[in-house]
């Protein structure tokens, strides 16, 4: 089955057992119901779903506040990993955001996610530090950050 059935959409109420059903298996501390309908009545925040073969696939939760994106939570049903559902939900946050001014876009990623800090490598983020013992387990993690300029505010998603 091709991505181009997928269908990528904001969030609602209704997602919230399949987008936790996600959560709790791709997450050692995952957010509780009560974090993701914060999220979707936080007015800077946006949650974002993918749909694929009529399934919750993934999502990406996000907060866009002065032109500076915040990614706070992605993930991808880990069957459903490795087939580009990272790589659509990225894309289509950066190109909701850009009609807003999008100049960069900041996230933590764990030190030993390797597939994680390679989609954000391939998406054009940097490392610009790490926050040691971040994460309630006590593994670090990493700082990544993405520059947009003035001509990828032009772009539309999915243009390389």
């Amino acid at each position: 089955m091709s991505l181009k059935n997928s269908v990528i959409r904001l969030m609602n109420k209704d997602d919230l057992d399949d987008v936790l059903a996600i959560e709790n298996l791709c997450y050692p501390t995952p957010w509780s119901p009560q974090q993701f309908l914060d999220e979707l009545q936080n007015r800077a925040a946006s949650i974002l779903v993918c749909e694929w073969g009529g399934k919750i696939s993934g999502y990406i939760c996000f907060w866009l506040i002065a032109g500076e994106m915040q990614i706070l939570n992605i993930a991808t049903a880990p069957t459903m990993r490795r087939k580009g559902i990272g790589e659509l939900l990225l894309e289509r946050a950066f190109a909701d955001c850009r009609p807003t001014g999008l100049s960069s876009a900041w996230l933590e990623v764990r030190a030993g996610n390797r597939g994680a800090i390679k989609l954000y490598q391939r998406h054009g983020f940097k490392r610009t530090g790490s926050r040691r013992g971040y994460y309630r387990d006590g593994e670090d993690a990493l700082l990544m950050v993405k520059e947009f300029d003035c001509l990828e505010h032009t772009k539309v998603a999915g243009e390389k």
